[in-house]
Parts: C-alpha cells; structure tokens; sequence
C-alpha cells in the first residue's frame, strides 16, 4: 500500500477534525463546546486541532461551510417570474429555520450562532457585509433575466436577504415567533415593490492600460458550479472588502472569474466558502440555470491566482485583468479597476 503524502495526510486529519467538531457543536451548541472534547471525539491532541485550525471560531466556520457545500441538488422547480423565483428562493429558506420544537441543540441548529460570532469582530463584519452584497447582486441579476423591463433588481434581492436572515435571526432567538409562510408571502410581493433602483457607473479613479503578458494561472475551481474556472475575458482579484465591485463589469457584458482574496486566510476562508456555498443554493433553487449571471467564484484562499497576477493578496485588493487568447492583453488596479476594465475604452491607455 503506497505512504500517504504529507498533503494527504492533513487533509485526512483535517476531515477528522470536522467531522469530530460537527458532533460537539451538534450536541453542545457553539458556546458550550469544547476544543479539548473535539480533540478528544478526533483522537488527535488539542496541539494538532490548533495545528489546522485557528480557534474554535475558525473550526465552527469550517464546519458551517463542509455543511452547506456538501447539500444536494434541490430538487423543487425554480422560478419563472421574479414573484415566483422569490417565493422559491423564501421557501427554501423557511425550511432550514430551526422550529419551536426542536432542541437546544441538534442538527436545524448547528448554525445559530453564526450571526452572533460575524458580529463580535471587525475582521468578519465588513467581509461578511461585502459577500451578501455579492449574494445580493447575483441574485438581482438572476432576477432581471425573468423581466428585462423590471430595471435593476439588486435592492429587491437585498432587502429579501434581509427578510430572510431576519427570520433566521428569530427563528433562534423567539422560537415560535412568526409564521414561515407569512414570510414567504412576504417576499413575493417584494416582486411589486418600487425601491427606485437604478445603476450608475462608478466614477473611475484608475484606469486600465494595455499590457503583453504571459497568463499562466493553476487550475481553480468555480465555488458556483463544482466546475473548472475558465480563467479568461475578465478575470478579477478582490479582497473581501472589494466584492460588489464585480456588478460593473457583469453589466458591461463580460464573463467575470472573480478570485476572492484576504490577508487572514485561516480565519476568512471558511466564512467565504460558507457564503458562496449558499449563494450557489439560493440560485439553485430559485432561478433557472440560464438566468445566473456569467460569474465565477474562486475562493483564492493561497493566493495562487493572486501570484499569478502579480499581486499580494490584501481584504482591499481590487484588480482588473482581460485576458484574450491565453495573454494578459490589459489591467488595472485601484478602486474603480473592475469597471475600467470592462468599459470600452479600457484597453486605450497604452503603457
């Protein structure tokens, strides 16, 4: 039998460690539980859990997003109207709350906690707030597709994840409070709604400047779909603090591959592939495939993208490639560079 690389041998303990991490939030919820009972459920030392994971806040991320990325297709019809993709999208949603009558603790609430721990730290409100505006804006755009004279979407889709975090929000803290159905009734009728949405294009401080270089990036996997990224057309680095900047050049018309970068991987990874795990299933359950935007996520995590593209992965990072026939043919970098990029004048500024 052939020796386990190094590599293989983390992933293993790492998978252990979730797995044995998953049992103790499950049955003693997030405060009470306990790196040395996970250790302990794991047979590995309470070094080797620190070892793989920052802090047991870290680990309960880790353990949110191996959850949520592992659950399967829905199998519900998705919506062919606003309303109705929006009641698709609510009624998913109302299945996961926890119910009055379940436990303390238990499985339907494994993921009570995760507001309450987002909001007790900078380092994760602001990442947090930049991905569900990146949720939002995914979901918007979805949504014009089934009404092009609807206008933008984008706040209809923001104040329905609002609704529905809220839910999530009481459904822990009121248990019993509040009809599911009421609120999915509620946002179908965000569909009638007139929030006055409208799209401005941002004012530019940079822009992009045609360049020749090589584009050699490793192989990435797009967090959307399970499925290779095709790294070409506009390619972006963002810091999690820069994510609603991939809306310009969506609208513009481009495919974005949109590489999501941090300066505190350990800490951040996880609450980013949490995020987009349920940004995957809000649009698979509530909008047909031909609708979801010409986006691609990478969670870039070790910044092999970032490298690639010269630049030092940072949570304000935002910076702009086109690339065309496997060459990096412009760039930009600053606040502004995703939308110059896009903009048809993008490329006239030679270096």
């Amino acid at each position: 039998m052939a020796r386990l690389t190094r590599a293989q041998t983390q992933e293993l303990t790492r998978a252990r460690i979730l797995t044995a991490a998953k049992a103790e939030f499950t049955e003693h919820g997030y405060r009470d539980a306990k790196i040395d009972r996970i250790a302990d459920r794991a047979d590995l030392t309470r070094g080797a859990v620190y070892s793989n994971f920052p802090g047991k806040r870290a680990l309960y991320f880790a353990v949110l997003a191996h959850t949520a990325e592992a659950a399967p297709e829905p199998r519900a019809t998705p919506g062919h109207t606003v309303r109705d993709a929006l009641g698709a999208l609510a009624r998913a949603w109302a299945a996961t709350l926890p119910m009055a009558t379940d436990t303390t603790h238990g499985t339907a609430r494994l993921g009570v906690h995760l507001l309450p721990e987002i909001m007790t730290d900078d380092l994760t409100r602001q990442p947090f707030a930049q991905l569900l505006a990146l949720d939002a804006i995914a979901l918007g755009l979805a949504l014009e597709q089934l009404d092009p004279t609807a206008g933008r979407l984008v706040r209809v889709a923001e104040a329905a994840l609002t609704t529905l975090h809220g839910a999530t929000t009481l459904a822990a803290a009121a248990p019993g409070f509040g009809e599911p159905f009421n609120t999915v009734r509620a946002c179908e009728q965000l569909a009638d709604l007139d929030l006055h949405d409208q799209w401005f294009d941002p004012h530019l401080s940079t822009t992009a400047h045609t360049v020749d270089e090589p584009w050699e990036p490793l192989p990435a996997t797009d967090l959307l779909t399970g499925r290779p990224a095709p790294l070409d057309d506009v390619v972006l680095i963002l810091g999690t603090h820069r994510l609603s900047a991939v809306e310009a050049p969506l609208r513009a018309g481009a495919a974005v591959t949109a590489a999501i970068v941090t300066a505190h991987p350990d800490e951040l990874s996880p609450l980013i592939r949490l995020t987009t795990a349920h940004l995957r299933d809000h649009l698979r359950h509530a909008l047909p495939h031909p609708t979801w935007p010409r986006l691609r996520l990478v969670n870039d995590d070790r910044g092999f993208l970032a490298a690639a593209a010269g630049v030092t992965p940072h949570d304000t990072t935002e910076t702009a490639l086109r690339i065309t026939s496997g060459r990096v043919t412009a760039r930009a970098h600053g606040f502004g560079a995703a939308h110059a990029i896009a903009a048809p004048t993008s490329a006239d500024h030679p270096t």
